[in-house]
């Protein structure tokens, strides 16, 4: 096993696992002819809305498709302020764009990377003001309604959606959870007393189901859930071209359709996915166990007592990630960086006039991220040696032979 090259991710080993039954979809499709909508998409929706204790689910072709009608659908104002992360993903802030809405960004919790609701709150109380005669939210620098906030939950962790949600009620702000990465976390709301699935706390929350993610797909995909029926009525014409039936359009729309194939290997594999979230769960604790033993002085994923992440990527933060990387990479094992430059300080937003400076915790933490190997079949030893490239880059010499005996 030391030998063997470790993949940052396999993702090999579910499809070879699962190949009948994948392949069964494919059957059916040529059989029935069935590509677009019927049975495969309808019955996928509504696995998909129950798997996320919601009412409806709406599948459509990317995550990015999630985003953007979720936040069209929810009536969010043309040229008005969405308020997100600039620790993410471009496709949160294209969606924003594309939505005709401008992003704005608020800076991130250091230990769990998500967005802060303190600084949420300091962002809404100071740099805006209610409107006294419309009662709307309105951004002092700009002059621009602020219409909705989109908290994202990062490499599956959940964003602590309480406060957030307490701040949107007050200000009557649109809310939409970015879920891209957390297919079946849940947060513990301490205002509701209970566990709540990370995907049906906003008016709507988006999905992807990129080949990579918790739950993938073989090739795009993505949808939206709600338990808001006119909203999800909204994003199906949204999806298809605006159609409320078959050559009547009551909007202009959008080629946004989940594909019929697509949703059917994606209900094969969410029959799995609650053993492959254990799996990944499983996996992280016995990486912190081996850190923990070995005594080495990396920072790992920091979940509070009101989470329950799936872990999509495991992410510490290392001074010298390019060294480390080095290291892993000459003993043929996987890294990955997950996201190195905020996007304030991205080329495509050169023109909102942001700076160095702005966002200090995101600008902090990018350079120091490091996402280590981390999916459902990775094993103890592969772990191992993992553990043991990062310890002889720390410590010049190899060890971890006590920390191995536990981490089995």
């Amino acid at each position: 096993m030391a030998n063997d090259k470790i993949p940052f991710l396999d993702l090999v080993a579910p499809h070879e696992e699962l190949r009948e039954e994948l392949c069964e979809v494919f059957a059916t499709a040529l059989k029935t002819a069935g590509f677009i909508g019927g049975p495969m998409v309808e019955g996928f929706e509504r696995d998909f809305a129950a798997f996320c204790d919601t009412e409806h689910c709406v599948g459509v072709a990317s995550g990015t498709d999630a985003v953007r009608f979720a936040l069209m659908a929810a009536g969010v104002q043309k040229d008005s302020i969405v308020v997100t992360v600039p620790n993410t993903f471009i496709a949160t802030t294209e969606a924003i764009t594309q939505a005709g809405a401008r992003p704005d960004f608020v800076d991130i919790d250091e230990r769990t990377y998500n967005m802060d609701p303190e600084k949420l709150r300091q962002y809404l109380e100071e740099q805006c003001f209610v409107d006294s005669s419309s009662g709307e939210l309105i951004h002092r620098q700009s002059g621009r309604t602020v219409s909705a906030v989109v908290p994202v939950h990062l490499y599956g962790q959940p964003a602590d959606m309480d406060p957030i949600l307490e701040l949107a009620e007050r200000y009557k702000l649109i809310v939409v959870e970015d879920a891209c990465q957390a297919h079946g976390a849940e947060y513990f709301s301490r205002r509701e007393q209970r566990w709540r699935k990370v995907g049906s706390m906003g008016r709507a929350a988006a999905f992807s189901f990129y080949p990579g993610k918790n739950l993938g797909a073989c090739g795009e995909a993505g949808a939206v859930t709600t338990n808001d029926a006119e909203l999800a009525g909204m994003m199906r014409m949204l999806r298809d071209h605006g159609q409320s039936q078959k050559y009547f359009h009551d909007v202009e729309g959008y080629n946004g359709r989940l594909d019929a194939i697509q949703a059917g290997l994606l209900s094969v594999k969410l029959r799995h996915l609650p053993k492959w979230n254990n799996q990944r769960q499983e996996a992280a604790m016995r990486y912190r166990k081996l850190f923990a033993e070995a005594g080495m002085e990396i920072l790992v994923p920091f979940q509070p007592d009101w989470a329950k992440a799936v872990y999509h990527l495991y992410v510490i933060r290392v001074k010298d990630r390019g060294g480390v990387m080095r290291n892993l990479a000459a003993m043929g094992t996987g890294a990955g960086i997950h996201y190195p430059v905020p996007l304030h300080l991205q080329k495509a937003y050169a023109h909102l006039k942001y700076k160095a400076g702005d966002f200090p915790v995101a600008e902090r933490v990018t350079p120091e991220i490091l996402s280590l190997p981390m999916f459902p079949s990775l094993v103890a030893e592969q772990q191992r040696v993992v553990a043991e490239g990062l310890f002889e880059y720390s410590f010049g010499r190899p060890a971890l032979a006590g920390a191995a005996e536990g981490s089995q």
